[in-house]
């Protein structure tokens, strides 16, 4: 990059960095810190804007000065597009300039106020300077950035709407399997569609209760499968090929029974799952029954509803819900629970029934958890301490 005037002044300016680099004393004022910070990403703006007007990115070859921007600097070419906008707006902004390097606004409300004058175009002379800077200094950054949309959008609806056009177009959602069977989901939503998403999840993702030591993060994947669970068990879905969507596993009777020595649970898309989350699965749920002699198939049975429709219908009335003590999952967001397993011969009866919620039902299978009943109430035991105790083995652990 070509080096102006004034590069004693910046030679300076590295050594100050440098001596505030090995001070001793590491806590600094923090917010003092961001205002110097955000000062040079002014002077930064300003600069790259000059070697724009000077052609500075012609005489390597590039066309466009944000691309030699970002690969002098290491920047991406968003960000050095950004600094390009910033320093051609101040250029007529002096108040918001001065405000910027005084410390009275940041950068990111700096950049919002000039990428809305520059979306103005020819209506530019609508942005009243004074007027934006006082809003800066009092408002935060998102409230900024919401009147700044809102003034776009007064000013230019066909514009606003054009640019919400383009960003509806960036929309993607990728799901992925990883090698242990978890899935990674990688996405991006847009304004509609995510909104309405995190308003679903986030009463699916609230604490259940005292026992419920999930993290915030946990607490969210765990309310995607409820959310789809539950889309899966109304019947409401599109069907495919005439067929109901459903997830298949397969799995043998041994499986079935949790006998010693049963091979994992076959489930469709994912990894073997073993045979306790097969037990919670078996549950409620759709059976066929397919007889393979030498691995080839002699006899396929109907299939057969583990819960009938009038016994789901008289547990419902029974008990409301999610009988979890606490628990405010109502009728159609409950599973219907065997106290003693079906595949162990327990009845599909009243008696040997209970409704929990996606998240208690996998406490009582998966995590240990014992469901009692008494006369007409239900007791819910945890399972047992376990303390781990290193043994004198390296790596070894053993529980007592």
């Amino acid at each position: 990059m070509t080096v102006g005037c004034g590069g004693g002044d910046l030679e300076e300016l590295e050594l100050a960095v440098r001596k505030f680099q090995a001070r001793s004393e590491r806590r600094v004022d923090f917010k003092r810190l961001r205002v110097v910070v955000d000062a040079l990403e002014g002077e930064f703006a300003v600069e790259a804007r000059e070697s724009q007007k000077a052609g500075e990115h012609l005489v390597g070859g590039h066309v466009g000065a944000a691309t030699w921007i970002g690969l002098t600097c290491g920047m991406s070419q968003t960000s050095a597009g950004d600094r390009l906008c910033v320093g051609e707006q101040l250029e007529e902004l002096p108040k918001i300039a001065a405000a910027l390097g005084s410390g009275e606004i940041s950068y990111q409300s700096t950049s919002l106020l000039c990428h809305l004058r520059r979306k103005l175009e020819d209506k530019k002379d609508l942005f009243d300077e004074e007027d934006m800077l006082d809003k800066a200094r009092w408002c935060t950054f998102k409230e900024l950035n919401d009147l700044c949309r809102t003034a776009w959008h007064v000013c230019n609806p066909d514009g606003f709407f054009n640019e919400g056009e383009a960003d509806f177009s960036r929309r993607r959602l990728h799901i992925s399997r990883l090698a242990d069977g978890m899935h990674v989901i990688d996405g991006v939503l847009d304004p509609v569609s995510g909104s309405a998403l995190k308003k679903a999840l986030e009463p699916l993702a609230k604490k259940q209760g005292p026992e419920d030591d999930r993290k915030p993060s946990q607490r969210m994947a765990d309310a995607i499968g409820e959310f789809v669970n539950h889309g899966l068990d109304q019947g409401t879905l599109p069907r495919r090929n005439g067929v109901r969507p459903h997830v298949t596993v397969t799995t043998t009777l041994e499986g079935l029974k949790n006998e010693l020595g049963a091979p994992p649970a076959d489930f469709e898309l994912s990894l073997p799952l073993s045979t306790r989350t097969l037990e919670r699965v078996s549950c409620d749920c759709t059976m066929t029954r397919v007889l393979l002699a030498d691995s080839m198939v002699i006899d396929v049975g109907r299939a057969t509803r583990v819960i009938s429709g009038p016994t789901r219908t008289a547990l419902g009335k029974r008990d409301g819900g999610c009988r979890w003590p606490g628990c405010d999952r109502r009728v159609s967001w409950s599973t219907p629970h065997h106290f003693v397993a079906w595949a162990r011969g327990g009845p599909t009866t009243l008696d040997n029934l209970v409704l929990l919620c996606y998240f208690h039902h996998r406490l009582v299978h998966e995590g240990g958890w014992q469901v009692i009943k008494k006369g007409r109430e239900f007791r819910f035991v945890p399972p047992e301490r376990v303390v781990m105790r290193r043994a004198r083995g390296p790596g070894l652990r053993w529980a007592a």
